[in-house]
């Protein structure tokens, strides 16, 4: 509460102080490995941005196999993350990377299924083209419910009618998996065991100092709001407006635009990383035989489940 007003700007000391801090290296620890690690966890997460589409108008967004690219390049954390255990030389750390290990890949089956559930219906891996056909201008024949509106299209209407999670009602259970997903792949409670403090200090960054330790936090983060804007866009909208059209009363026309779609996507992607913070508070951590419980004998089953039911949606709608 000391720096700025009701200590507003804390963050920004808190980056000044971790840009102070001793860079330390274990006598032990493999140094080229143990230096590489972080960088190629931030590396592989923050290059995920790079083909999201904020607005309608994105340079570079418009990547024919955008879904497939983010969750390739995403993936490649989980070395970071066993490189940095690995060097460390440290049996806590080495115990966290490999929690992580089986973590990430244990959830990532389930959430590149949920998106697959989207891929189908939307018959595309751009984003920004699945976020265009959750538009009022979307050219893609719409169905609200199963159902195409007499008199009234949907597609005149917009807003949150054209949004995936109406349209296609049981991809709400798949926004619950992908979100769960999400979770686990940021290591964010209650899944948070590859850096569980009460069994493994701080897991596989335990030996990891100064801003090294920050880029860890930094990639954490960044990774709850990549998945928070990736399931916008899949699931809620993308950059579109929540109004619709009512009549004369253009509300979803109205608050379109470059800065209205940047807006729009940026406080719903917020709105769930709030969530996650949340869920945080909330819940207490899982064991780790829960853990793969709830990956390999619940959401996995039924995100294959919904597979199926996308594809057999697609055939009887479209």
């Amino acid at each position: 509460m000391e720096v700025g007003p009701m200590g507003i700007f804390q963050t920004v000391a808190d980056l000044l102080k971790m840009l102070q801090k001793e860079d330390l290296i274990p006598k032990a620890a493999d140094r080229p490995i143990f230096l590489i690690g972080p960088i190629l966890v931030f590396v592989a997460i923050f290059a995920g941005f790079s083909v999201l589409p904020l607005t309608s108008e994105t340079a570079g967004a418009a990547v024919g196999s955008g879904v497939f690219l983010l969750l390739a390049i995403v993936s490649l954390d989980v070395l970071g993350i066993l490189m940095a255990g690995w060097g460390s030389n440290n049996k806590f750390s080495l115990f966290g990377a490999i929690r992580s290990i089986a973590q990430i890949i244990s959830f990532e089956i389930p959430l590149g299924l949920s998106v697959l559930c989207v891929v189908i219906l939307s018959q595309s891996m751009d984003l920004q083209e699945i976020s265009r056909q959750q538009g009022v201008y979307s050219e893609t024949p719409i169905y609200l419910f199963g159902i195409r509106s007499s008199g009234v299209s949907v597609t005149d209407l917009g807003g949150i009618l054209s949004w995936n999670v109406v349209r296609s009602p049981f991809l709400i259970v798949g926004f619950l998996i992908f979100f769960i997903s999400g979770l686990a792949e940021s290591n964010r409670a209650p899944f948070d065991l590859p850096e569980s403090e009460s069994e493994l200090v701080g897991g596989y960054h335990t030996e990891y100092s100064g801003f090294r330790w920050g880029i860890f936090m930094l990639a954490e983060y960044g990774m709850m709001l990549l998945m928070s804007i990736l399931g916008v866009i899949l699931f809620f909208g993308g950059w579109n407006t929540p109004l619709i059209n009512v009549g004369t009363l253009r509300f979803a026309d109205w608050t379109m635009g470059v800065y209205w779609e940047g807006f729009w996507l940026m406080a719903k992607a917020l709105m769930l990383v709030f969530i996650q913070i949340w869920i945080r508070w909330t819940y207490p951590r899982l064991r780790v035989d829960q853990l793969m419980s709830l990956s390999w004998k619940y959401l996995t089953p039924f995100a294959l489940l919904l597979v199926f039911l996308s594809a057999i949606w697609r055939l009887l709608m479209f």
